[in-house]
């Protein structure tokens, strides 16, 4: 099961995710805030949006969402976004 390890705000609310089988991306969130859902409303606010936390390896925020790591990571490789970092020999 894939898990986000660590979570970096980049700005422009794009956020580098890291997972638990050491690759990575940076995962925009414009478009999801774009639908101006009841739960991503907040996540306009760039104080609220940068407070995300890492919960069981989830993307968090104090309103309750949750973004599962798979549906990111999954988003990530579709799009061809997603990056593996190598291991020293």
């Amino acid at each position: 099961m894939i898990k986000i390890v660590h979570a970096t705000y980049l700005g422009n609310k794009v956020i580098r995710l890291r997972f638990s089988d050491h690759s990575w991306g940076d995962y925009d969130m414009q478009p999801l805030i774009s639908k101006q859902t009841e739960m991503v409303m907040p996540l306009q606010d760039e104080d609220y949006f940068s407070r995300f936390f890492l919960e069981l390896g989830a993307l968090c925020w104090e309103n309750g969402l949750e973004l599962s790591p798979g549906s990111l990571y999954k988003k990530l490789q579709e799009r061809g976004e997603l990056h593996v970092e190598s291991e020293a020999a």
